[in-house]
């Protein structure tokens, strides 16, 4: 097996440059936690996006689709741009467009206005990964580094629930502008905070940016995406048009190779991409956000709702029975899992997050029939543990320790996209599996159970998949 031997963590200087750890934290979080509201703040308040302008639910849910989109497509390019120009000057530029959308959707009075302004927040996508990147710059002790990356991490999969009751709060009192005027304070904080706490870096190799490749991997990984989003229409979806977006993105996939051999300051170096370091994390990384997302973020909730074949719950109800429990057991693990990581391996560490998640969830297909409110509440914990709180963190982990050292940004930049496809790949593929197994009788969890089978088996993908990733001996402390 091949192993990862740098001798200091990529893109790293042989020594700090003398910031305190502390203060680089605080602003790295404050960045984190501005990310986070974009992407989770909203959810309470899109029924009130709706009554106020007058829009559909598909149209609101469209601007969410644009959002995540326009996100995914930033991250495989902005860390690059980070290593060539100065990561500082990236992520405090990513914040300062992030407050300029907030301001353009407070201040919505259309659906076009709402979409423009959550594309240009968008652009703040890559936050996490240029994060960690910086953190890795500063410091070079592998269980320090582990702890600190779970820390940092851990936001990402939500801010214990605390931004979604937010958002909610501020829109039921204040309608939703207000959410977006939240959202744009915290930004300009964090924005300022990390132009004036955070030390600029640079990759040792430096380079160019290879704006051709750029575009091409934006065309293909976009096409892909739109196609996925419009998959998931199942019965309502375009199929011709789906069709058309896969030839694209293969098409303009291609194209993207031949540039890359050809470029003398390539993207993404194609030699990287036929590493197992680079295609192992990254199909790891999608198996895995597969298997799992929708059934945290779609099934489950659906299931706690459902009057007839579930709890019967509100909406309210059931993100405080399952979204909140698994969002603060995530945040909770992270430091700690990070640690494990750098202690014992991070192949083992992600494994066992993996087969948690899998074993959780057919605990949950176990006991959903029982329609125990504490159950469901136990296992969104245990899933929240096992997969936001060790294996989401060190799949991002494994993004920065395994990049290569001359071009740092490229491995956390296509994972971030990886989390993205995986998050579509998810609900296209899993709903379309409930749809197929909707029963006759409304009161049959049937459904659900077939959609939660499918998770399953995609996560054990993900568990075999994994034993093909690289020990990154340089990240993991050496007994």
């Amino acid at each position: 097996m091949s192993v990862s031997t740098s001798p200091r963590p990529v893109g790293a200087p042989a020594g700090g440059s003398g910031v305190r750890i502390g203060v680089l934290v605080t602003a790295l979080l404050a960045a984190c936690f501005a990310f986070q509201l974009n992407a989770s703040m909203l959810s309470p308040a899109l029924k009130h996006i709706e009554d106020s302008l007058g829009a559909s639910s598909a149209e609101i849910g469209l601007t969410q689709t644009a959002f995540f989109t326009s996100a995914a497509l930033f991250s495989l390019f902005l860390p690059r741009l980070g290593d060539v120009i100065g990561r500082r000057r990236v992520l405090a530029g990513m914040l300062g467009l992030m407050v300029v959308g907030c301001v353009v959707a407070a201040l919505a009075t259309s659906v076009p206005m709402l979409f423009v302004g959550r594309v240009i927040q968008g652009v703040s996508g890559p936050v996490v990964p240029l994060c960690l990147i910086m953190l890795r710059v500063e410091v070079h002790e592998p269980k320090r580094y582990g702890t600190l990356l779970g820390v940092i991490t851990a936001v990402n999969g939500g801010i214990a629930g605390v931004d979604s009751l937010a958002g909610g709060y501020l829109a039921d009192r204040h309608g939703f502008g207000s959410v977006f005027w939240a959202m744009a304070v915290v930004a300009g904080v964090a924005a300022v905070l990390v132009a004036t706490l955070t030390p600029e870096s640079k990759a040792d190799a430096g380079g160019r940016m290879d704006w051709p490749g750029v575009a091409l991997l934006v065309l293909s990984v976009g096409s892909l995406l739109i196609a996925l989003n419009e998959a998931g229409k199942l019965a309502a979806a375009n199929w011709p048009l789906i069709a058309a977006l896969l030839v694209v993105a293969a098409a303009a996939f291609a194209l993207f190779w031949r540039t890359e051999n050809r470029s003398g300051h390539p993207l993404v170096a194609t030699r990287h991409l036929k590493q197992r370091a680079t295609w192992a994390t990254l199909l790891t990384t999608v198996l895995t956000m597969t298997g799992v997302f929708a059934v945290m973020n779609g099934l489950i909730p659906a299931f706690a709702q459902d009057a007839q074949a579930g709890l019967g719950m509100s909406a309210e109800q059931s993100a405080w029975w399952t979204l909140s429990p698994y969002a603060l057991a995530g945040l909770a693990m992270g430091p700690l899992a990070g640690r494990l990581a750098a202690t014992f391996g991070y192949g083992r560490v992600l494994r066992l997050g993996l087969a948690g998640s899998a074993a959780t969830v057919v605990l949950m297909l176990l006991t959903m029939h029982s329609h125990s409110q504490l159950l469901l509440l136990a296992t969104s914990v245990l899933v929240g543990i096992a997969y936001a709180g060790v294996a989401n963190i060190v799949l991002n982990g494994l993004g920065i320790v395994l990049s290569p050292a001359e071009n740092p940004g490229f491995l956390p930049g296509l994972n971030a996209g990886a989390f993205n496809l995986g998050a579509g790949l998810s609900f296209a593929v899993l709903y379309a599996v409930k749809t197929a197994a909707t029963p006759a009788d409304p009161a049959s969890s049937g459904s659900y159970t077939a959609g939660m089978i499918a998770g399953v088996v995609i996560l054990a993908a993900a568990i075999a998949t994994s034993f093909l990733i690289p020990k990154p001996v340089a990240a993991e402390a050496q007994s």
